[in-house]
């Protein structure tokens, strides 16, 4: 099988003669060609000529739950295609691995790369569904990149949270659980619109959901993981579903008291609840308009901030090797 294997040598869970052990095993059963990425939106552009030059077979991501997301976007560059695209296999790199645990992988790279191997020995694959964002037709970010999501996406709080800990990283901090429970407590300090939201959620045909502070997109559970304890903002989301939301119209210190208390402790069978919150399963089209900007992440990624973003749930998007 002729594959791609891109690497974010910047990964933080991987060091330069871990890499070569997985290189050099992953060559053993592939015809694999070898790209290290050197700038921002590399992999995406790696990613995109593979699938565009009709001759690989199979890309595989080695890095975090970033450089996976800009290499689903190059392969989905001209739309989903499952059956003639090429296969998407991921070896975890990063500090959390969000995408690859959700789907079952080990979180151990060396493990991983031997559980990709055997799927492959196996002939074993999973089609998986995704989430699409774009800027909204008529508002100010209607000229917003289309752009696909794997796992989560998020608009207000969540989103400012991330945007804060990518500002922390950029200046030599370490991605660590502390890391982001800090910025939680100042991105709560600093919100301006916690006791009454500004986000309002619109469906077809439903009457819309109005006042949220917070609004968090899953493609799949769990949400995230705080080391090995995976956290369930909407248990229901599955691959194999569009998309859930959940949506919390209240910030003051109890509710966030209360909330931060239902993630820790949430399960499979149930996620946060109460009179504040809201969760909407299975979603295939929706909207998240804002009465004032607010942050917004795709796949722990800040991209900025947004008045509108539309979303699309899209069954069976990606092949995945697993």
């Amino acid at each position: 099988m002729r594959a791609l294997l891109v690497v974010n040598p910047a990964a933080t869970t991987t060091s330069g003669r871990t890499r070569d052990v997985l290189i050099h095993a992953l060559a053993s059963d592939l015809k694999l060609e070898v790209a290290m990425t050197e700038y921002r939106g590399h992999a995406r552009d790696l990613a995109r000529r593979a699938a565009e030059g009709g001759e690989t077979e199979l890309v595989v991501a080695l890095g975090g739950d970033g450089t996976v997301n800009e290499v689903v976007n190059g392969l989905l560059h001209n739309g989903p295609a499952p059956e003639s695209l090429p296969g998407l296999a991921v070896v975890p790199g990063g500090s959390t691995n969000v995408f690859a645990r959700a789907l079952g992988l080990p979180n151990d790279p060396v493990e991983a790369t031997g559980a990709l191997l055997d799927a492959l020995h196996d002939h074993s694959e999973r089609t998986v569904g995704l989430g699409l964002a774009a800027g909204t037709p008529g508002t100010e970010d209607e000229g917003a990149p289309t752009r696909w999501f794997t796992f989560c996406a998020g608009f207000g709080f969540d989103a400012g949270v991330v945007g804060r800990v990518e500002q922390q990283r950029e200046q030599g901090k370490r991605s660590t659980h502390a890391l982001y429970v800090r910025q939680v407590m100042r991105q709560f300090l600093k919100e301006q619109h916690r006791r009454r939201g500004t986000i309002t959620l619109e469906r077809p045909g439903e009457d819309p959901v109005h006042d949220l502070v917070l609004s968090i997109v899953c493609n799949t559970a769990p949400w995230t993981y705080l080391g090995n304890r995976p956290v369930y903002a909407s248990p229901e989301a599955s691959f194999d579903t569009a998309l859930d939301v959940l949506g919390l119209s209240k910030l003051s210190a109890p509710a966030v008291a209360r909330y931060a208390t239902q993630l820790l402790t949430s399960s499979p069978e149930r996620g946060p609840h109460g009179k504040h919150a809201v969760s909407l399963h299975d979603l295939t089209d929706f909207t998240l308009h804002s009465q004032a900007p607010l942050p917004f992440q795709m796949d722990g990624d800040h991209l900025g901030v947004r008045t509108s973003v539309t979303f699309t749930g899209v069954r069976r998007a990606l092949r995945v090797i697993v």
